[in-house]
This record gives structure tokens, C-alpha cells and sequence, in this order.
């Protein structure tokens, strides 16, 4: 590696295995009788084929008034459902937001995902292709891998859904 070089990994292959479903399913108890888990809160979302309702916890991501979904883990299935669907609802407890989102282009991601880059713990940043150290542009070539779509309210928040 020469001075100056960025070490970029290869990016892990996300599947869902026995323990994802049993801290999800843990986490969604844990979010709809409304603990607060940090920037935790559970997504639902029209699936894109059968518009059928799923639900999954997400991390929010904050960063200069705005708010973000982002998959740090790919192209997986609720990104998916949300590219198809435009919108959704978070919900934590009894309050339950309807939103519709905006997906970013890789030069407006790329700065989103040097964010979570940042903060986001190991097990997280080992699904990137990217470091901490990273350039600009090495985030703009990865953020089409980790789709990132701004938030907008849709309306004003729901209090005390079902």
C-alpha cells in the first residue's frame, strides 16, 4: 500500500440468520410498547409486489436538521419496499409518523454515509466497503451499494394507533 492509499474492504454479503430474527422481533417489543432505543424505531412499509405491510426496526439517522433511512447492510428487501413505495410510517410506542422519503443521488449520500461510517459500531461498518478514513469519493462510489432516502413528513404524526 502506498502513502496516501485508502484501504477499502470488501463488503460483507447481509443474510438474515436466526439471530437477526429473534433481536428484531426482541427490538419491535421492546419499540411498540415505546422504549426508547436510541435512534431506533420500527419502519412499515407496503411490500413492493404484494403490498402487503412489513414491519422492521430501523436506525434513524440525524445529521444537520434532516432526518435519514439508510441500509448499511445493502440493498436488502425493505429498501426495496420503500424505493417502490415513496413512503411508510415510523413508530415508537403510540406515536406513529406517516412519512414519504426522497432518495439521495451517490454525491448526496456520500456525506450521510460518512456520518454513520462515524458512528456506527464495528459490526455495522464491517457491511461497507469503506472506512473511517476513507475519501469523498470512495463514499460517492460505495453509497449506491447503501441507499440513503431523506425523510419528509407526510401530515401531521399519529397519536395512539393501533
Amino acid at each position: 500500500m502506498k502513502t496516501g492509499e485508502t484501504l477499502v474492504k470488501t463488503p460483507k454479503t447481509y443474510r438474515v440468520t436466526p439471530f437477526v430474527r429473534v433481536s428484531n422481533a426482541i427490538v419491535g417489543m421492546l419499540l411498540r410498547a415505546g422504549l426508547p432505543l436510541g435512534p431506533n424505531y420500527l419502519l412499515t412499509v407496503r411490500g413492493r409486489r404484494s403490498g402487503v405491510e412489513h414491519t422492521i426496526p430501523v436506525a434513524l439517522v440525524e445529521h444537520d436538521g434532516h432526518r435519514y433511512l439508510q441500509s448499511p447492510f445493502g440493498n436488502v428487501n425493505w429498501i426495496r419496499n420503500v424505493r417502490a413505495a415513496g413512503d411508510g410510517t415510523l413508530r415508537r410506542g403510540r406515536h406513529v409518523e406517516r412519512f414519504t422519503v426522497t432518495e439521495l443521488s451517490p454525491v448526496q449520500a456520500a456525506p450521510i454515509l460518512k456520518v454513520i461510517v462515524n458512528m456506527a459500531p464495528k459490526y455495522v461498518r464491517d457491511f461497507l466497503s469503506v472506512t473511517r478514513e476513507s475519501s469523498l469519493e470512495d463514499f460517492i462510489d460505495e453509497s449506491p451499494n447503501h441507499p440513503v432516502f431523506e425523510i419528509h413528513p407526510a401530515g401531521q404524526s399519529v397519536r395512539g394507533a393501533a
